[in-house]
């Protein structure tokens, strides 16, 4: 059978002349293509040796493509250092910590989202961390395939035009509580009551042109800055994207400090 792959590679060869290791594997997959009984026979006389190959030519290439993003990552990560993302931070956006802070934490979340609870609770870990030098600002992320996302959304960016202390409220009883979003309506309506909203403002406000665009201003962030999934974070201008432990965002701190980029 070896013999049969090797006399049609070799007389394709001298048909086109000298072959580079590139040129050579495309005739290969040429004549493979062409004569797919050669490859099925090799196969079925030597399955135990083919699955062997597979699993290692799989391994190697996990390996390799691992290796591959982790550099890519590192240069990317060195990038955001010199060209850090600059997320748009004004008054219409709700935020909690101290306003001007050195540290800036920026997420683009969804509430229905497991991950975004694990966001939640890294987030006031920081807060309680950073107590005094840091600033964090909620964005929406709601993914589509969780139905509830975005109500909860809408309910948050009402609550903030009457005050950041009642959305916040409401962003922690329902991470708090995330399996009951299920519930969906009732359950939002229950918790908005239970925050001390005022439920004929709130009921104007939920789909008022100003709630929408703000909703709408976060999700064409999040793609402009390549943020895909939830939750995803900008911290200085550097993103993690993903439910990462507070100590991927304390190294993060660190290396702005060791940079000279932050001072705490």
């Amino acid at each position: 059978m070896r013999f049969k792959i090797f006399s049609l590679l070799m007389v394709s060869s001298l048909l086109t002349g000298c072959m580079s290791e590139g040129q050579l594997k495309d005739k290969m997959a040429k004549v493979l293509a062409e004569n797919p009984e050669v490859l099925t026979q090799a196969i079925e006389k030597n399955p135990d040796k083919f699955v062997t190959s597979l699993q290692k030519a799989i391994k190697d290439a996990q390996s390799t493509m691992a290796k591959r993003k982790e550099e890519e990552e590192k240069k990317q990560f060195e990038e955001f250092f010199e060209n850090p993302l600059k997320p748009e931070i004004n008054k219409s956006m709700a935020s909690v910590g101290s306003e001007g802070a050195p540290i800036v934490l920026v997420e683009y979340s969804d509430f229905e989202c497991p991950f975004c609870k694990r966001g939640y609770d890294t987030v006031n870990q920081l807060l309680e961390r950073y107590n005094g030098k840091i600033q964090f600002v909620y964005k929406h992320l709601p993914l589509s395939f969780h139905a509830n996302a975005m109500p909860a959304a809408q309910y948050f960016e009402a609550l903030k035009l009457q005050s950041d202390k009642l959305a916040f409220a409401f962003h922690d009883k329902i991470f708090d509580n995330q399996g009951a979003l299920k519930n969906g309506e009732k359950f939002l309506k229950k918790i908005a009551k239970e925050v001390g909203a005022n439920m004929t403002k709130l009921e104007k406000d939920i789909k008022s042109e100003v709630v929408q665009k703000r909703i709408a201003e976060d999700q064409a962030e999040a793609a402009q800055f390549g943020i895909q999934g939830t939750p995803g974070f900008v911290i200085n201008g550097v993103p993690v994207k993903g439910a990462y432990p507070v100590d991927e965002f304390e190294r993060i701190i660190e290396e702005l400090k060791k940079r000279g980029k932050l001072e705490i």
